[in-house]
């Protein structure tokens, strides 16, 4: 089967930095104690290898030790987490990832004087937990532009200053239409940042245009990872069948039959070699 692959897929920038610090940490602290706060990245393949190494993955400040040296997750953590974490530790590394981070900063000082925060994402997503603790006033979380127009045809946010943000990893053109409906609604009182992440902007344009040349995608990646999701829901939203997959184990052909040409991409969380066997699957169907 001809196999179309995306340029842009698998480790981004905040990916790939934080797995260098993990590694170099590793390397230098050989048979001590090494953790992260959190999944690293959404992706169990790499959790695995990690765990094989020796490193703990920590589900709470409090099962922190004095002597860990513990890396902060790529997505961030919240502010009052961090400051409880290295009270507890005194080698904590932070490798959240520089676009999470700025995104985090902009928010700080955006509601600095109590504007509200307008967030799209998902509430239950660890960035998502960071972001908004970051914001100095109120906050929301909408992750559709059907909450938000619940949400705007309210009054609650009448007269209100407020800013609008997104977690890194959603979809830009569903970002501007809620900018769209928001500017016309409540004009100068508005702030919007631009928080979305450009590799993830460039994933979801490549693979809109791969589905659109295409009988069938596949995405692979984590079925944690949110952006990894969405590239799939994206691919779905072009009409293609699509196939979310972790590893090329999980592709069955009877999936693929008829198809003569398939579409592949993969989440910012996936390492090269996962993509590289799951081509070299699709290409023997």
């Amino acid at each position: 089967m001809n196999v179309i692959r995306a340029s842009h897929a698998g480790f981004c920038m905040g990916v790939a930095l934080a797995l260098h610090k993990l590694d170099t940490i590793v390397a230098a602290r050989s048979g001590e104690k090494v953790a992260t706060l959190g999944e690293i990245i959404h992706n169990p393949q790499v959790l695995e290898d990690y765990a094989r190494k020796g490193v703990r993955c920590l589900h709470s400040v409090e099962e922190a030790e004095g002597d860990m040296a513990v890396l902060i997750r790529a997505h961030g953590i919240p502010r009052d987490v961090e400051a409880r974490l290295r009270e507890r530790c005194a080698g904590v590394e932070d490798a959240t990832c520089p676009r999470v981070k700025n995104a985090q900063l902009a928010i700080a000082e955006a509601t600095s004087q109590g504007r509200e925060l307008l967030l799209y994402g998902e509430a239950s997503h660890p960035e998502v937990r960071g972001l908004i603790s970051y914001a100095a006033g109120e906050s929301r979380i909408f992750s559709s532009i059907a909450d938000l127009e619940e949400l705007i045809a309210g009054e609650e946010l009448t007269g209100r200053p407020l800013v609008l943000a997104a977690q890194t990893t959603q979809d830009r053109l569903i970002f501007d239409e809620m900018h769209r409906r928001l500017a016309a609604r409540f004009g100068d009182s508005l702030t919007v940042l631009d928080t979305i992440c450009d590799a993830t902007r460039e994933r979801q344009e490549e693979a809109g245009e791969i589905a659109a040349r295409v009988q069938a995608m596949v995405v692979a990646g984590g079925k944690s990872s949110g952006n990894t999701k969405r590239l799939a829901e994206l691919a779905r939203m072009r009409g293609v069948p699509t196939v979310l997959v972790e590893t090329a184990d999980e592709i069955d052909g009877a999936d693929f039959a008829g198809v003569r040409t398939v579409g592949l991409t993969a989440g910012a969380s996936t390492p090269r070699y996962i993509i590289d066997e799951v081509e070299k699957k699709l290409r023997l169907l």
